[in-house]
């Protein structure tokens, strides 16, 4: 503030020079930033039901886990960097990825598993902004990540609000067991590696619980109404 001086700003200066300092460079270009949603949960709680409902709604849906597993077939330098910390033993012979061989590395040793995420997950953050300002030049007020592990990863940091969706271990095994085929021990050895889902609920600003008891579209709907 200038006490005692009068500033008179000319009548044809251009409108960008007389905008607040607190003007933020997305105002200036017209482009409203979106809303961003965290969309998480654990194995077999129901995440891709309620990306499913999202956008049959016209929401649009940024599946980062599907994103990571396209990664390694079209970013070269993502997969040399998987390779050089695990080995060539990760590769088929034609040098595509083996992802059966990697998950039984990774999911045998968490420090393995906390390096893959470290190299995967930056590319799929870089993915994810590219994504969002095109979803936001097409008019989109509110977008959604959807991830499993969301706060492992740090993901979390680049949303603005976070919707765990949640249920029964008993029930969430049960759903993994029939979707993958696998052993109730191999379903219960892969959910060991992500956080509990009372660690999860604690953490976002909303739960959505998927027991089958109540229908998750009411409640997505109402989620909606908030942010919208």
């Amino acid at each position: 503030m200038w006490h005692g001086v009068n500033v008179v700003w000319p009548v044809d200066m251009p409108e960008y020079c007389t905008m607040s300092l607190s003007t933020s460079k997305d105002e200036i270009l017209g482009k409203p930033k979106a809303v961003v949603v965290g969309l998480t949960g654990g194995m077999g709680a129901g995440k891709s039901v309620v990306a499913h409902i999202l956008k049959s709604l016209g929401h649009p849906v940024f599946d980062a886990d599907a994103v990571a597993r396209s990664l390694y077939d079209r970013d070269d330098i993502l997969l040399q960097a998987v390779v050089d910390r695990f080995g060539p033993g990760i590769l088929h012979a034609n040098g595509a990825l083996n992802r059966l061989e990697l998950a039984n590395v990774v999911f045998a040793d968490p420090v393995a598993l906390a390096d893959l995420n470290r190299l995967v997950h930056p590319a799929v953050s870089r993915t994810f902004s590219q994504w969002k300002s095109q979803e936001e030049m097409n008019g989109a007020d509110v977008v959604f990540r959807e991830a499993a592990i969301l706060y492992e990863s740090g993901s979390d940091q680049d949303c603005d609000v976070v919707w765990a969706v949640t249920a029964p271990v008993s029930l969430r095994l049960k759903r993994v067991c029939e979707r993958n085929g696998w052993s109730q021990s191999a379903a219960a050895a892969r959910m060991a590696h992500q956080w509990p889902a009372e660690k999860v609920n604690a953490k976002a600003d909303n739960v959505l619980t998927n027991d089958g008891n109540v229908s998750l579209v009411p409640l997505v709907l109402s989620l909606l109404k908030d942010l919208l």
